[in-house]
Formats: C-alpha cells, sequence, structure tokens
C-alpha cells in the first residue's frame, strides 16, 4: 500500500476514458492529483492514460478496470484499490449511458441505466468507503442531470419491465443520483465520517453519449444534433461544475453544483436548482433500503 502522507492526493472517475469523465480526470491531474481511470474498455482506458500522460508533464494516472454493468466487476475494482492504496481522497461517479433506445440488463437483471449510472455507483461507494474515511477530507461527487427535475422513482416498475421509455428511465436514474448524493451527506454527518458529498451536472454538453442515446436516430434526433451547438457547451466546458463540486473550497456538503448560464445549460459553475423529488426524504430513504437490497451494499467505515 501507499503512504498517504507522502504521495499526492488520490481521485478515482468513473468512465474516464471519453467526454465528461476524460477531461474531468485531465483538470484533476492538472491540479496535482494522482488520477485511477475507471473504466469498461482497456483500450480506450489507456489510450486515456497515454494522452493525460503526453498532455501533462508529470501527471500520475493510471488505468483499473471496472464496468459497472457487473457487481462482480464492481468488487473486483475495490479489492484491487484496497490493495495498492491506503486512502481515497476523491470518487467521481461519472460514468453512465444516455437513453437506450431499446431495454437492456446489467449482468444482474438491472434495466442498464439504473444499473450503470446508479446502482453500480452505490455498491462502488460503500466498498470504497473505508479508503474514504481514512482520507482527512474524503469528497464524493454523483452525477446527476438537468433531467433528474422531470424524474420519478418507479418502484412498482424500477426496471421498466411493464413499461420501458428511453428518456424516463434516463431521469430515473439521474434523480437517484442526486438523491444518493444527498442521503450519502446525511449518513456521513450521522456516524461522524467526515465524508462530503456533493452532486453536478454538465448542463447540456456535446459528449459521445448523444451518439449511442435516442437522440442519435430519427428526425428529431437529426433536428436536436442541429440545433445541440447553439444551446450546448463542449465537454470540457461541461466538466467545469464536476470540478469545481470536486476541489473547490466553498463548497458546501450537501451542495449541487451546474452551469450558471441560460437554464443551467452551460456556463460557469454555480449551485444548482435542485428538483422537488430530489428533496423527498420519503422516497430518499426508500431508495436507499431498496439499493442495499438489490446490490448487496454494506456501509461500515471499516
Amino acid at each position: 500500500m501507499t503512504d498517504h502522507a507522502s504521495q499526492a492526493k488520490l481521485a478515482v472517475v468513473t468512465g474516464a476514458n471519453t467526454g465528461l469523465g476524460f477531461e474531468t480526470a485531465k483538470g484533476l491531474v492538472r491540479q496535482g492529483y494522482r488520477v485511477v481511470i475507471a473504466a469498461r474498455n482497456p483500450d480506450k482506458g489507456h489510450a486515456a492514460v497515454e494522452a493525460l500522460r503526453g498532455g501533462c508533464l508529470g501527471a500520475q494516472v493510471r488505468f483499473e478496470p471496472l464496468d459497472l454493468d457487473s457487481l462482480a466487476s464492481v468488487h473486483d475494482f475495490a479489492a484491487s484499490l484496497h490493495a495498492s492504496e491506503s486512502s481515497l481522497d476523491l470518487l467521481v461517479n461519472n460514468a453512465g449511458v444516455l437513453a437506450l433506445p431499446t431495454r437492456k440488463l446489467t449482468q444482474e437483471g438491472f434495466e442498464r441505466q439504473l444499473g450503470v449510472n446508479y446502482l453500480g455507483h452505490f455498491l462502488l461507494t460503500s466498498r470504497l468507503l473505508p479508503l474514504l474515511v481514512a482520507s482527512p477530507a474524503p469528497r464524493v461527487v454523483q452525477l446527476s442531470s438537468l433531467a433528474h427535475r422531470g424524474g420519478r422513482i418507479d418502484f412498482d416498475d424500477l426496471h421498466g419491465e411493464r413499461h420501458y421509455d428511453p428518456w424516463r428511465a434516463y431521469r430515473q436514474s439521474k434523480l437517484a443520483m442526486l438523491l444518493f448524493s444527498q442521503s450519502l451527506q446525511q449518513l456521513s454527518e450521522t456516524e461522524g465520517w467526515g465524508l462530503m458529498s456533493v452532486a453536478a451536472h454538465p448542463g447540456l454538453s456535446r459528449t459521445a453519449l448523444f451518439e449511442h442515446g435516442v437522440t442519435s436516430r430519427g428526425m428529431m434526433g437529426r433536428l436536436f444534433r442541429l440545433v445541440l451547438p447553439f444551446i450546448s457547451q463542449s465537454a470540457p466546458e461541461g466538466a467545469r461544475p464536476t470540478l469545481f463540486a470536486a476541489t473547490a473550497g466553498d463548497v458546501r456538503p450537501g451542495d449541487y453544483i451546474g452551469p450558471a448560464g441560460f437554464a443551467e445549460t452551460r456556463g460557469a459553475s454555480k449551485r444548482a436548482r435542485i428538483g422537488k423529488h430530489a428533496q423527498d426524504s420519503v422516497i430518499a430513504e426508500r431508495l436507499w433500503h431498496v439499493s442495499c437490497e438489490l446490490t448487496g451494499a454494506e456501509w461500515r467505515a471499516a
């Protein structure tokens, strides 16, 4: 294991091989963090490592395989990090999939957007908790979305078995991430962990996710891609709220950070508006218990 006192701060960023995750990793490397790129595709992961090393002299960055589609992979990743590190300063739960046109399932049978975007991160955070609380000032950032405001947690059809709609499933997963962030902060305060839990959203950012979701299909998809450059921002700009949430000194426990521009779609970072369903403590508590049951997550600091 590494000696925390003699090392730069350590950050794990999921899905950091491309898009917002890559830009987040780049920003952290430039701030002197040691960064673990946790991603599913080894070729893309190693290419991202080389790109970061080539763009930043002395970058301390490495790739570790993590497939959020598989809870077994989450356990393997956590075990590997426990074996190599004594503490973890920052966890950025960034990876995700967007509006999959047809219903797909994770290896455990979860609806894939809920499983990859939320449940995998829920288990990952619980497994890395002992490393986080061993850090002097640990921070966890959950990636939510503007779409959370239209989301509902459908406990009666959580995995879209009766009715699957791509955007409905996406909104649910991003609402779950924001509820998770707030519940984790409350638990940290109750247990005295000293962990800061915050959330962020990138506004409307041009990334490869739009090419893999429903926006790439049909006339409406083509129209959306034509309009997108005028109402959105680049991936580096979209990563700014995440980096602010992850590193800024004036971030408060439980904050939600997003762009300050028109309708929070782009611009500099500020505290974002939280939708009413993300402020429902009853839903948050029920979601936490359901998530523990589905993933087997156990929240022990040691």
